[in-house]
């Protein structure tokens, strides 16, 4: 049964909220940019250089993790470059079955040679449109929305938040905040979240990945976010236990009941935590117990070049190793639509003219 539901994964419909956009290269794309702008890497050949990301992100360090950003980072400081980019990632992204995406990236990351902050947001909104129409014409059709993400360190919180909110008509979906956790806490610029809020303006958060739980309730309490970028550590916030009749148990604490009371989703990337330190093993992984408490979860690749992943190797390793079943991976791609940051007629629309008829005839063929 686990391998005839392995095999329907890769044709699943599946929604993905948590991908960033520099960590999705295609290994041959970094060395033609790379050869273009004359940016050093360490490896001269597709798979040799796909091997080094994911050896150099798989640490166990946040901090090490980061530090592959360098070289993508890098290659992507031109229109062309952030449009080829965006539209590779849709294609990839849609010929792994996703059908709806959130590609979250730094524009203040991107000015290096002369790009301006709006320039660079329309450059990839060309790449996303481009990669739509191309995944349509190869009959895949896929909706992609961007994550303006603002960097912890650099202090530019408040522009790009306002850049993102000049652009929510122009393919601008939400705002993020990203980078090291700790020492940068959302309250470090805590009139931004007043403005977002006042903008209605949706808002994600990375939290609980690198640091604990005051990240996350800042994020939920200050911040105000309506998804948590990881947060497993909420699982630090839950006893968990076996009970006399040997049935587990499990005991929240106050932050852990705010969030599953108010049902904030969490974007939660297993294979990515296995790298960064944040979980020992997928068997073991928080996402399962977190997924049976009734917490808002939903399965995400982070970066797919870094982790050598995508959602298809994310499902199957839930399932391989965690046991998960077609209801589970079903549950966290409902999850996902409903928590998308469009409106609330657009997911209704994805959920039942796109999610539930692709389970249903899947499902079905399992039969």
């Amino acid at each position: 049964m686990t391998q005839a539901l392995v095999d329907l994964i890769p044709d699943l419909p599946k929604v993905l909220l948590h991908d960033h956009l520099d960590g999705g290269l295609r290994p041959a794309t970094v060395l033609e940019l790379a050869a273009e702008v004359g940016h050093e890497l360490p490896a001269a050949d597709a798979e040799a250089l796909a091997t080094w990301f994911a050896e150099s992100a798989d640490s166990g360090s946040l901090e090490r993790y980061l530090e592959t950003f360098d070289h993508t980072i890098a290659v992507m400081q031109t229109p062309e470059a952030l449009a080829r980019v965006a539209r590779e990632a849709v294609l990839d992204l849609a010929a792994d079955g996703v059908v709806y995406a959130e590609q979250r990236w730094a524009p203040e990351q991107h000015l290096r040679r002369g790009m301006t902050l709006p320039e660079t947001v329309e450059a990839v909104q060309a790449g996303i449109d481009e990669g739509i129409r191309e995944a349509a014409a190869h009959g895949r059709i896929i909706r992609v929305g961007q994550l303006v993400t603002a960097m912890r360190h650099t202090d530019r919180w408040q522009e790009v938040a306002e850049l993102a909110v000049a652009y929510r008509d122009a393919g601008v979906v939400g705002f993020d905040i990203a980078g090291p956790e700790d020492g940068f806490p959302p309250d470090r610029h805590a009139g931004v979240w007043r403005f977002l809020a006042e903008e209605n303006f949706p808002t994600t958060i990375h939290a609980g990945e690198a640091a604990g739980l005051d990240s996350i309730a800042q994020a939920v309490h200050l911040g105000q976010a309506d998804r948590i970028g990881h947060g497993v550590r909420i699982a630090d916030d839950i006893t968990f236990g076996t009970g006399d009749g040997g049935e587990r148990t499990a005991e929240l604490g106050p932050l852990a009941h705010w969030v599953r009371d108010h049902q904030v989703t969490l974007e939660v990337c297993p294979v990515s935590n296995l790298q960064t330190g944040a979980a020992e093993s997928i068997a073991t992984h928080p996402i399962t117990r977190l997924k049976e408490l009734d917490f808002a979860v939903t399965l995400n690749t982070d970066n797919r070049l870094m982790s050598r992943t995508s959602m298809t190797h994310e499902m199957t390793r839930l399932v391989t190793e965690a046991g998960w079943t077609i209801d589970d991976l079903a549950d966290v791609t409902m999850t996902a639509a409903w928590s998308a940051f469009v409106h609330h007629d657009e997911r209704r629309e994805l959920v039942d003219q796109v999610i539930l008829p692709g389970y249903q005839r899947l499902e079905g063929a399992q039969r």
